[in-house]
């Protein structure tokens, strides 16, 4: 069979773990700086990858112009020449056949910790119907009651494994021990059989296709209550002591906390980094505002993601979709928190 080569790429990755927020040349003060320095660990080798954009011979679709924009009522690009991607601004059947052919291993995690097993089902139902479709994902379900995990019917390569992880007090706690346990299973579980690997909230559903046009290096989501604010109005870290800060009039969006992906390696990198600047805050007394969302967010801002994906990939389902919202992808669903956490 002959192949048309579009683009070639390649990652070959063997790289230390070394906060990369430590690179952040505008630090407020120089207590902040050497706040965003942790120590430096071994080298962990992670999987390298090398894939080309290949598509089969005589694939037909529509031509592309560069004088026309698919989309012209939103943002598909950002200032660093990362792709936002709205329904409209890709072609499906053109990324499922690049990477189709290439077998790929995708996982994802969940946390389903005390009443939040209620959500369970729904999400494993729909990402079945929704999420990759036809590729091999391995759902991985961190959870204090492993016998209230449902039983899904899952399709041929596809499976769901679940991690027994301790109960918590405190939700803040649940939320900001994600990224380590996320580390701890790329680690342990997942170097060498995975390649891309996304985080998502267990009390939400899929209600449209995500697929191939989600990946890319380091992928995350543009929270759908701030997308449309100012930067002064985004729910970042503010204190200059904690690690997480981000200071005024810096930051480019507010990234929900509840998606984002990307290849293992960043994944390992974000998680690794984010964790350890948690720990060294908590032996400060500090806990960051939104804890792992708060982290996620200045490690985002220093370490810009390749891919942005629209709020279409993780809505409220309390708000009215807007206009620019032509396909409703990932919604979290209505819920009263007082009733599932335990505490408020």
């Amino acid at each position: 069979m002959v192949f048309v080569c579009l683009c070639y790429f390649r990652f070959v990755v063997a790289f230390k773990h070394k906060d990369k927020t430590s690179a952040d040349s505008s630090a407020a003060s120089d207590s902040t700086t050497a706040a965003n320095c942790v120590k430096e660990s071994p080298a962990i080798n992670i999987r390298s990858h090398e894939f080309s954009l290949v598509v089969p011979d005589h694939l037909k679709y529509n031509q592309p112009h560069l004088t026309e924009n698919s989309r012209t009522d939103v943002m598909t690009v950002t200032p660093w020449l990362a792709p936002v991607v709205w329904e409209g601004t890709f072609n499906q059947d053109v990324l499922d056949s690049i990477y189709k052919p290439k077998n790929i291993s995708i996982a994802a995690t969940v946390f389903a910790v005390g009443k939040y097993t209620m959500f369970l089902k729904n999400f494993l139902e729909s990402a079945e119907q929704h999420f990759f479709v036809g590729f091999r994902v391995h759902m991985h379900v961190f959870t204090d009651q492993p016998n209230e995990v449902p039983k899904v019917k899952m399709a041929a390569g596809r499976q769901v494994m679940v991690h027994k992880v301790p109960s918590l007090n405190r939700w803040q706690e649940i939320s900001a021990r994600r990224m380590k346990q996320i580390q701890d299973l790329i680690e342990e579980k997942l170097r060498g059989n995975t390649d891309y690997i996304f985080c998502l909230d267990v009390d939400s559903k899929f209600h449209g296709r995500w697929g191939t046009e989600s990946l890319g290096r380091l992928v995350t989501v543009v929270h759908p209550g701030y997308y449309r604010d100012d930067r002064s109005r985004f729910p970042y870290e503010r204190r200059p002591q904690s690690r997480a800060y981000v200071a005024p009039g810096e930051g480019d969006f507010y990234y929900c906390g509840g998606a984002y992906g990307g290849l293992l390696q960043e994944v390992h990198q974000l998680t690794k980094t984010c964790n350890l600047n948690f720990e060294a805050d908590a032996k400060d007394g500090i806990e960051a505002a939104w804890q792992e969302e708060s982290h996620l967010n200045r490690y985002m801002w220093i370490n810009k993601p390749s891919k942005v994906l629209s709020p279409e990939y993780l809505w409220q389902d309390f708000k009215p979709k807007n206009p620019e919202i032509r396909l409703l992808r990932f919604s979290g669903v209505i819920k009263n928190y007082a009733d599932i956490r335990p505490n408020v």
